[in-house]
């Protein structure tokens, strides 16, 4: 027989250690329960994390094959592309629409070929893809615009090039062309966007109706600040084309993309542009090719320098040898002192500064420019101006008004945020 005492000090052991175990129990469950808020926390994180990074990946006009593919289905598609033509996982356009079995029936290339390794200005020929077999028909040297029967038996024609965003690079007057010739012949005009890599810079003089070419054909500055998408909107919309005629656009546009991103292309847009850097000063030293400078064609660093050997000699200095895209550079063989801009910071307007120092450095004036310059300037003024030796600050004041009246113009085209 268990003594009173001993009875109650049993009973309340037991009820503590059942009390024990329950909250031990409970503490387990609790700490379970805790644990699977944390792995659902954790997971809810990791796919807002990759929502982020969805919702900051740009995906390209050729990337939107929902957008694109229904308007091609059972039609006879023509394509203007380049090396440039590529999706984002690397897919060059014309390989993924004949694996999707899109029936193309031919390739039209810019400037520089389709592969993209001509020289500026070289004659490219007509030509077959390798790969696919199929036609590649020119558009540069003298046929920049394609002919009826080129286009003869095509029902629908992409176009996808990268463009930098400047007046005098040549493929925006491509587009101009096909554009055209797709409003003569009635065939819609699908434009696959692009982001421009000098999207956020609108600057320099207005071109004038008197010295439209290849190198100029609208009445735009020099940096327009647009994709080729909206600059297709604009010319159609200003009735830029041949007697007013508009053609049937459409522009599959970015994703995913506002005007303030950065941009960097994933592959050369033409062989004398081989980085960001080079890309971003474009603008800015193209107007070297009106000049007796050199800007490093035949060297690793075009458009990232310049130098001649007519400029105060420096510590800096390179010799042009021939190359891809330069087989016979500007002072080939020759030292030319200038200037290395590789490691400068990014410029966001058109700068003049470096145009302005080697002008003043060249001792016979009267052989720095040539009869390009005013093709590339757009205007006789810019000459004059530097001739007359006014200021940098009024050079740029005179470009003010014709500014302030294209960006308010471009206003209604832009898609961009």
């Amino acid at each position: 027989m268990i003594p009173k005492f001993l009875f109650k000090n049993t009973f309340l052991l037991f009820v503590l250690l059942v009390f024990s175990c329950g909250n031990s129990t409970q503490s387990s469950q609790k700490l379970k329960v805790e644990s699977q808020k944390s792995e659902i926390s954790i997971l809810d994180s990791a796919r807002t994390d990759e929502n982020l990074i969805k919702e900051k990946t740009i995906l390209l006009g050729a990337d939107n094959s929902a957008k694109y593919l229904p308007l091609l289905k059972n039609k006879k598609t023509g394509i203007v592309t380049n090396q440039t033509g590529i999706l984002s996982n690397g897919t060059h356009l014309v390989d993924y629409l004949t694996e999707q079995k899109v029936e193309v029936t031919k390739i039209f290339a810019p400037e520089h070929g389709f592969r993209g390794t001509a020289d500026a200005g070289e004659h490219v020929a007509n030509g077959k893809d390798s790969k696919t077999g199929l036609p590649i028909i020119s558009l540069y040297g003298n046929n920049k615009k394609p002919k009826p029967e080129q286009l003869a038996g095509i029902e629908v024609m992409i176009f996808d090039i990268q463009d930098v965003g400047a007046r005098f690079y040549t493929y925006i007057s491509t587009l101009h062309y096909v554009m055209e010739a797709c409003a003569e012949q009635n065939i819609p005009l699908l434009v696959l966007d692009r982001p421009n890599p000098n999207i956020d810079i609108v600057d320099g003089p207005i071109l004038e109706e008197e010295f439209k070419s290849f190198v100029g054909m609208h009445k735009i500055p020099v940096l327009h600040g647009m994709t080729i998408g909206e600059y297709a909107k604009m010319i159609n919309g200003e009735k830029w084309l041949e007697k007013g005629i508009q053609c049937k656009l459409t522009v599959i546009p970015c994703e995913n993309y506002t005007r303030n991103m950065s941009y960097s292309l994933p592959v050369k847009p033409s062989p004398n542009l081989p980085n960001d850097q080079a890309i971003n000063l474009y603008a800015s030293l193209c107007f070297f090719e009106g000049t007796n400078v050199s800007v490093g064609r035949g060297t690793e660093k075009q458009f990232q320098i310049y130098g001649s050997p007519y400029l105060s000699k420096n510590d800096f200095s390179f010799i042009p040898k021939p190359n891809e895209g330069a087989k016979d550079p500007l002072y080939n063989g020759k030292e030319c002192f200038g200037e290395d801009l590789t490691e400068i910071e990014k410029v966001n307007r058109l700068e003049l500064n470096w145009l302005l120092k080697a002008y003043n450095e060249t001792t016979d004036k009267s052989k720095f420019f040539n009869s390009f310059f005013t093709k590339l300037a757009g205007t006789k003024k810019l000459q004059q101006q530097f001739e007359s030796g006014i200021s940098e600050k009024e050079i740029r004041a005179s470009w003010q008004e014709g500014l302030s009246k294209f960006k308010e113009m471009r206003k209604k085209y832009l898609i961009y945020e």
